[in-house]
């Protein structure tokens, strides 16, 4: 028997339609095999005291490494005179005595100066005690090079000095 001829245009319709409830199905089955595949929920298990502990040391090892470095960075001396606290304060009453006068941009540089004096003079206020930090270093300089893998020749580039390394008891032969 021959095939029964359809429209071109009834056609398209069906074809549509089956699309349309195919990729519906698919999109509810795959809503259900989410749910279905739920797991339960796996015990969490807390650290131990030792591992909690252990993290704290490697923060304060990493603290104290870290505020000694610094220190060492701002102690060490620039090139050109250096500028005594007194010095910085005259010339901030200077640059505020002038200011009362000027007009304009010189005005303008005059605030700016101003800021800058006022934050060199905080900066030299609140520096770090390096002794302290060089103590601090000490008793956790060893441990965290052992955990980090930091060689004595890696401690002199970044500029700590050999005696503060040998009371760390890091030594060159260090693995």
């Amino acid at each position: 028997m021959p095939a029964k001829k359809t429209s071109t245009k009834t056609a398209a319709t069906k074809k549509k339609s089956t699309t349309k409830t195919a990729t519906t199905k698919k999109k509810s089955t795959t809503k259900t095999a989410a749910t279905k595949k739920k797991q339960p929920a796996r015990k969490r298990t807390g650290m131990t005291r030792a591992h909690k502990q252990a993290l704290a040391r490697g923060r304060d090892d990493s603290r104290a490494v870290s505020r000694y470095l610094d220190a060492l960075e701002a102690d060490r001396p620039r090139p050109g005179r250096r500028r005594t606290t007194q010095s910085m304060q005259t010339q901030l009453r200077q640059t505020e005595s002038d200011l009362r006068q000027a007009r304009g941009l010189e005005r303008l540089l005059l605030l700016q100066q101003r800021a800058d004096l006022r934050a060199a003079l905080a900066r030299r206020n609140g520096r770090v005690d390096l002794a302290a930090a060089e103590r601090e270093f000490v008793k956790a300089a060893r441990g965290y090079s052992e955990r980090k893998g930091i060689v004595y020749a890696t401690w002199r580039e970044a500029g700590v000095p050999p005696s503060v390394l040998s009371k760390a008891g890091i030594s060159r032969t260090s693995p």
